[in-house]
């Protein structure tokens, strides 16, 4: 069994990778501000967008977005669509008349469909 172990190396104290033709990612470090004045750094990719505020992993407080000068970063209000409902998905879809016709056919088949079970139950 000694005449099988490794010699010369010492299992998982080093890692036999390099960092030799790695190309990191660029980045850029945004800064934040949190509710007790302290200020701490994120490391983000070049192309992320930011958000305007950041929970600082050390302290669990949140943090506000600072800009280059150190001042609090303007929020900036998004324009958002009122979402969709399936109403209005259907009326983009068929008129008013077209869908009271569609209920008032689905409405007749139901009713004609519980009178023939009912027939059969009270036989």
């Amino acid at each position: 069994m000694a005449d099988r172990s490794l010699r010369g190396m010492r299992l998982g104290g080093q890692s036999l990778q390099s960092e030799e033709g790695v190309v990191f990612s660029e980045r850029q470090v945004r800064e934040y501000r949190a509710s007790d004045g302290g200020t701490f750094s994120v490391t983000f990719a070049a192309d992320a967008e930011i958000p305007e505020r950041w929970t600082n992993a050390k302290s669990g407080q949140e943090g506000k977005l600072l800009d280059e000068d150190g001042n609090l970063a303007d929020a900036t209000v998004k324009e958002t669509k009122p979402p969709r409902t399936h109403w209005d998905m259907l009326l983009e879809r068929r008129t008013r008349a077209e869908l009271e016709e569609l209920l008032e056919e689905r409405l007749q088949y139901l009713r004609a469909r519980r009178g023939k079970t009912g027939d059969k139950k009270a036989s």
